[in-house]
This record gives C-alpha cells, sequence and structure tokens, in this order.
C-alpha cells in the first residue's frame, strides 16, 4: 500500500474537477460500501444517543454523512469551528442542511482563550514552532473536540488507511484511549472509491478538493500538494512531522 499520491495536475480533460480526476469504481466497492453501512448500524445500535459523527468537512467525512442520511440512522453529526476554517469549508454547513435535512453541531474554541493565546503569541503563532502549533491546535481543536464527546460512548471519524504512514493501521472500530469507541467504516476505502462515491451519489463537497487539496484544515496550515507528494503533505507543510495535530493520535 502507498501513502503517495499521484494527483495529475491538469493532465486531463476534466482538469480542475475533483471528481474528473480521481473517481473510479471499484469491483470491492460495492461490497465496501455495505460493509460501511452495516459497520453504522451496529455502532448506533450498541450505542444510541451515546454516538455522534465528527466530522471534519473533508471528502470522506462528506461521505460517511451521505451513508448517514441515506440510510436515516440517528446519528449526530458534528463539526469543529477553529474560527480559521477556510470559507469553503464552513460553506458545506448549509449544503448539509438543504440536502440531507439535518443541522450539524458545531463546537467552537473558548473565545477568551483563543483572545488570549494571540495576543500573547500572534495571530500565526503556528509557524513559529511544533509546540506553538500544537498548543494552537490544543485551544482550537481539542478542548471543543472534548465537548464535543463529553458523555459520549463513541465516535464516527473519515479516517482511511491510505492517507498516511502514521494511518495505515488505522481500526474499523477501536478504543481511543479514553474508554469511548472510535469507529472509522470507510478505513479500508482508496482515494479513487471516494471520489467514485461522490460521484455516484452527487455527494457536496468542500471546492478546495478541486484545487488539490487532499487533506483540508485551518486556512493557515493547508495548502495544494504536487504529484508524488504524501496525502497530508499539505497539512503544516513547513514541520518536519507526523502532519497529526492530536485529534487521532495515537495513545
Amino acid at each position: 500500500m502507498t501513502t503517495v499520491s499521484t494527483l495529475p495536475w491538469a493532465t486531463t480533460n476534466a482538469a480542475g474537477h475533483a471528481i474528473g480526476l480521481y473517481a473510479k469504481w471499484t469491483p470491492e466497492l460495492d461490497a465496501k460500501i455495505e460493509a460501511a453501512l452495516q459497520r453504522l448500524r451496529d455502532a448506533s445500535i450498541q450505542h444510541g444517543d451515546g454516538l455522534v459523527q465528527s466530522s471534519s468537512l473533508g471528502v470522506e467525512d462528506m461521505v460517511v454523512t451521505d451513508l448517514i442520511a441515506r440510510t436515516q440512522l440517528p446519528i449526530v453529526i458534528a463539526t469543529l469551528d477553529t474560527g480559521r476554517l477556510h470559507p469553503e469549508t464552513l460553506g458545506l454547513l448549509p449544503r448539509i442542511a438543504e440536502r440531507y435535512g439535518r443541522d450539524v453541531e458545531v463546537f467552537a474554541p473558548v473565545a477568551d482563550a483563543v483572545i488570549q493565546f494571540v495576543r500573547k503569541e500572534g495571530e500565526d503563532a503556528m509557524y513559529k514552532s511544533i509546540e506553538l502549533r500544537k498548543a494552537c491546535c490544543g485551544l482550537r481543536k481539542m478542548e471543543p473536540l472534548g465537548r464535543m464527546l463529553k458523555g459520549r460512548s463513541a465516535w464516527i471519524t473519515g479516517l482511511r488507511r491510505e492517507q498516511s504512514g502514521a494511518r495505515s493501521d488505522v481500526a474499523f472500530d477501536e478504543d481511543d484511549g479514553n474508554g469511548r469507541r472510535k469507529i472509522s467504516p470507510i478505513a479500508d476505502w482508496t482515494w479513487a472509491e471516494v471520489w467514485a462515491y461522490v460521484e455516484k451519489y452527487a455527494v457536496p463537497y468542500n471546492p478546495l478538493h478541486d484545487q488539490f487539496m487532499p487533506s483540508i484544515g485551518c486556512a493557515p496550515c493547508t495548502r495544494a500538494i504536487a504529484v508524488g507528494e504524501d496525502f497530508r503533505a499539505g497539512r503544516w507543510w513547513w514541520e518536519d512531522s507526523t502532519k497529526e495535530c492530536g485529534l487521532h493520535a495515537k495513545s
């Protein structure tokens, strides 16, 4: 298995359109879809109100949201608004409401804590050191995630094994290190399969994916990637790091 992208960069007739560039239905995808749906059904039955989809609003999470909504599973969908997201990312919230008739619960950082951090370290502290970047992630992501997961027994993610070497062993269902189950129903899907599903079911997605951004986080911390770069190379590209913020760190 490779974790390196093969983005063709405007070399096809569908240049600049992610579906045309990446989508490829594989012989295995029908079975993978049914298996993912069964994982979601089982999780919903087992955890009931204790279950939440923690969505990054990236394309994988949009696929998971579509799976949940199309089968009318009573699973809460939630996301983090860090205060530094691209407008294209936030623009998915009304599109989800319109398409699926579901509101997304939004968890934001504590405003005063962010103000104090910016006042002390600056608006772009993340560029100064890995420690400050992680501190920023802690304020803007980890703390609100803790509130999102409070009282929950399980959460759903769009993690895939192909996304990076650090994620190559992502399980469909595992302990998150804090006594909750962490469920990644499309962990074994390929990038091509994700986009084939998006095409078939007309799943809304972030238009920044059309600009060669397979992994989209906060605006200051995301750039497009080039041919041959890792899927997550556009995240914190100035660092020599594992390209993780802590949301999915191994305990």
